[in-house]
């Protein structure tokens, strides 16, 4: 059974920030808000915790999970960006974007896209999230929480947990969160290309 976890949206209460990072060192599968919608996130080492992402997701091994990040020197360390990336993506963030760039040797090759060796990256505008990075010490493998059949990203921790209650281990509650997912910029070729149109405004990259 998923435990429920009520952290305040403002001030993240400490004491249950380091429970679920706790939980997250010992491979739990959470769902958390974030800036755009909920997601599901696990240690970038915790490989049954990517399985689990793909089954509950309905996904298969193509897909491109994102590395969430606390700010951009940890991003920096996991893709490569060139400068001209470097100043837009840089004035995006934090914010509700997934980048798609080319991964560095710090990123374990199961989590690269088979064929480009890319993977997503974001830094969200989140106290929640960024309170749990910070603990955590480093990045968080995600997924944006969108169930099969729906296209809509999930934004209700109760109903998440009555829906998700056997397929993860932690829910967190932390107030209202929006109902649409990043815009996606995919940035692995010398010009950005937008993939998917969300709550970031997309037109600093088109």
């Amino acid at each position: 059974m998923a435990r429920y976890v009520d952290l305040h949206p403002v001030d993240p209460q400490p004491r249950l920030v380091s429970q679920v990072v706790e939980a997250l060192r010992d491979d739990a599968l959470i769902a958390y808000p974030t800036d755009s919608g909920y997601a599901l996130g696990c240690r970038i080492g915790n490989r049954d915790g990517r399985d689990r992402i793909l089954r509950i997701r309905g996904l298969d091994d193509k897909h491109h999970f994102t590395l969430v990040c606390r700010d951009f020197s940890q991003l920096g360390q996991l893709v490569h960006v060139d400068n001209a990336a470097f100043r837009a993506i840089r004035s995006a963030t934090p914010g509700p974007y997934t980048f798609i760039l080319p991964g560095t040797p710090e990123v374990p090759r199961r989590l690269l896209h088979p064929k480009k060796k890319t993977v997503g990256v974001r830094i969200p505008d989140h106290v929640v999230v960024t309170a749990l990075l910070e603990e955590l010490g480093e990045p968080l493998l995600s997924s944006s929480l969108i169930l099969p059949g729906e296209n809509d990203v999930r934004t209700m921790g109760w109903d998440i947990k009555e829906e998700l209650e056997h397929q993860v281990d932690i829910v967190i509650e932390a107030g209202e969160t929006t109902a649409e997912p990043t815009t996606v910029v995919d940035w692995s070729g010398p010009e950005p290309e937008v993939l998917r149109h969300g709550s970031g405004d997309p037109s600093r990259f088109e």
